[in-house]
């Protein structure tokens, strides 16, 4: 079996590993991305319905978002094909009652950005013609939101990372990890593999990883997040709808390759794994949806779930341990890793070369958390 050594391993090949894998290629003379299934993306990567919003998410979200947003508009090049943001307006419902705190988050979301206003029901129809009047008292309209082509992104930045020299070995699941003489070593049925820095980028499974190579775990949580398409009585032309969902995210729902998706925005904490989705999570958005709306779900055709991570004060993990030499942090990304992957990357690749160590500007270091802790 194979024996490689390489200045830095990255363990987890979803789009935290893989776009870091990217940055890393013109700032290190060698760079090996491990991932444990046999495609990147699996689990989590493959599974999200990315939007870029920069009033999606807390400060640190916010920021990371807004200092990606060159990157999704102008890709270096030969990165894609095709351009990796398509519009999507969003539109935030308050219900009857709630103008009062409708104001209120107007007021927050004008703070990130001037592409927000307040509308009238009138309004939310005509971007969702099958909204129940009766149910809608107003609602927010951010109409910059844009979806992300999730598939170009994730894989622009393995064929960059490739093209740069980077080797991607998949069905390599870090069995056994030991630091010997200043290296890790990790055993993997791939192979074992040598590296002066382990970059821990493996998702829901960081404080497992963590805990593997002799490093305390951070408390990180994964939360399992339902969705499905779903097919309508009457059946409906969606393409132009916004994607909507409520001041208290209790559902959201947006066109999708012609259907229409649903999920309740569910987070269930769960041990880290494969995820599917349970039928009372289906039959409560399907519930909820049937409440804001005139039409009748006929059939539900595609569910499926994936995680989100996220540590105790719901911002990522970046930056080296502060216990154990040559063991770095990439985790904790929530459902924001999409969205934020091209700050959050740069921002990794500068304070995991030491060529910016002012990087973390946001202080997204571990050493913040305590071990082991976090609050539901």
């Amino acid at each position: 079996m194979p024996t490689e050594t390489t200045d830095y391993l990255i363990v987890g090949a979803g789009i935290a590993g893989a776009s870091l894998a990217f940055e890393l290629r013109a700032l290190a003379n060698s760079v090996t991305l491990l991932e444990a299934e046999d495609q990147p993306g699996y689990h989590s990567t493959g599974r999200s319905a990315a939007f870029f919003s920069e009033t999606y998410g807390n400060d640190a979200i916010g920021a990371l978002t807004t200092a990606s947003r060159a990157f999704f508009a102008q890709p270096p090049a030969g990165f894609c094909d095709t351009s990796l943001l398509s519009p999507r307006d969003v539109i935030i419902l308050a219900g009857p009652g709630e103008l009062d705190e409708l104001g209120a988050r107007y007021a927050e979301m004008r703070k990130v950005t001037d592409d927000v206003s307040l509308e009238t029901v009138d309004f939310a129809l005509e971007r969702m013609p099958v909204l129940r009047r009766s149910a809608v008292a107003g609602c927010l309209w951010e109409p910059g939101s844009q979806r992300i082509d999730v598939h170009a992104l994730l894989h622009g930045y393995l064929r960059g990372f490739r093209r740069g020299g980077g080797r991607l070995v998949t069905g390599a699941r870090a069995d056994r990890i030991e630091r010997r003489r200043g290296l890790w070593s990790v055993a993997t049925p791939a192979g074992d593999f040598h590296a002066r820095v382990l970059v821990n980028a493996t998702g829901a499974w960081a404080d497992q990883l963590a805990e593997r190579a002799g490093v305390s775990p951070l408390g990180l949580q994964p939360l399992k997040r339902t969705a499905c398409l779903i097919e309508t009585e009457p059946a409906i032309d969606c393409a132009d709808w916004a994607a909507v969902t409520d001041l208290h995210e209790s559902f959201y729902c947006m066109p999708e390759a012609g259907q229409l998706l649903l999920s309740p925005a569910d987070e269930s904490p769960v041990p880290a794994g494969d995820v599917y989705a349970d039928d009372l999570d289906i039959a409560v958005v399907v519930d909820r949806f049937e409440t804001v709306t005139t039409l009748q779900v006929r059939r539900v055709l595609t569910p499926w779930a994936g995680l989100r991570t996220f540590a105790a004060d719901r911002s990522p993990v970046v930056g080296f341990d502060p216990s154990v030499d040559g063991f770095f942090w990439l985790a904790g990304q929530g459902g924001y890793g999409i969205q934020t992957a091209p700050a959050m990357a740069r921002l990794a690749a500068g304070l995991a070369t030491g060529t910016d160590p002012a990087a973390d500007w946001l202080r997204l270091d571990p050493d913040r958390l305590s071990p082991g802790r976090f609050p539901m």
